[in-house]
């Protein structure tokens, strides 16, 4: 498909997943165990994986509603503010009473990333609504992470693969996950750490993960990403080489791409290489959902399979 066609107006992603307020500084290096580093610059941005890639969709064109909680102190009125002017639908976005979920994020002058995260109200994002589920029936595509409980994941999960919808699970951060879920999923993306996780095997991850999922992609960082189904397609796909600022929100611009893509008919090794190219716009930026990349952005530097 050519990537600057129109998007189709039917494409719609749901989104279900954490909203958090990122604090983000940025130093020289991170620092270790017990050292203090004197840092440069600091911001305060909208993010969480949810959050981020709902966004991310929404620019990478695609109408999305966002299925989450946020709390009831200063930092879920800015959540809010922030993820609606972005343009994602928020009509099923919770309130919770107590405190929304904080990123604590430090970014090292190469790129490097560590980050800390406390729930707050992404941890009470239980018993999904039938007008939540009936949203998550009515997506092309069910983006989901698992910064929110594992059964809420499932839950919609389960409704989604029941009524049709493609389920794409970014299982980050690293954790087990339950083998329920893992039979809804139609398309699994993970990073090495995650994979490991999951499969309890290293190097052979990649080939471990179709035993899990019928279709998986594992991103490699700067190595770019591999793709493979059951079916025997396995395809590397190369890194689009920029400068990296930083790479905190690379894999949300990357997964949500991808399920933009893959909902407008895409065939999934193009998907690939697509988000392969979101997720290099997005590292050129300081700030996660600051960075998340427009369409524009995605196609300038989209290269298709050979």
């Amino acid at each position: 498909m050519d990537s600057t066609a129109p998007v189709p107006a039917a494409t719609r992603i749901a989104v279900v997943g954490s909203a958090n307020m990122d604090v983000v500084a940025t130093a020289p290096t991170l620092p270790r165990p017990g050292e203090t580093v004197l840092g440069s610059d600091f911001v305060m941005v909208s993010g969480g994986k949810g959050a981020n890639q709902a966004v991310a969709a929404v620019r990478a064109g695609a109408s999305c509603a966002f299925l989450g909680a946020i709390g009831s102190d200063a930092f879920g009125v800015t959540l809010r503010a922030r993820i609606t002017a972005a343009g994602v639908d928020t009509g099923h976005l919770r309130v919770v009473y107590g405190a929304s979920g904080v990123a604590l994020i430090m970014v090292s002058a190469d790129g490097e990333n560590a980050i800390l995260v406390t729930p707050g109200a992404n941890g009470a994002f239980t018993g999904l609504t039938e007008a939540e589920l009936a949203c998550v029936r009515a997506a092309d595509v069910l983006v989901a992470q698992l910064e929110i409980p594992v059964e809420t994941v499932t839950e919609a999960a389960l409704a989604a693969r029941a009524a049709g919808t493609r389920v794409v699970l970014n299982a980050a951060p690293a954790r087990s996950v339950p083998a329920d879920l893992l039979d809804a999923v139609d398309l699994l993306v993970v990073n090495e750490t995650e994979a490991q996780t999951l499969t309890g095997r290293g190097r052979e991850a990649p080939e471990a993960l179709l035993d899990l999922v019928p279709r998986a992609v594992l991103t490699l960082g700067g190595q770019g990403a591999w793709y493979g189904e059951r079916d025997g397609v396995a395809v590397h796909v190369p890194a689009v080489r920029v400068d990296v600022v930083d790479s905190t929100a690379a894999g949300d611009a990357f997964t949500a791409a991808l399920a933009v893509a893959w909902g407008e008919g895409r065939d999934l090794v193009d998907a690939v290489h697509w988000a392969a190219a979101a997720g290099a716009a997005c590292v050129r930026r300081l700030g996660a959902s600051v960075s998340l990349p427009h369409r524009a952005d995605i196609d300038a530097l989209y290269a298709p399979p050979a």
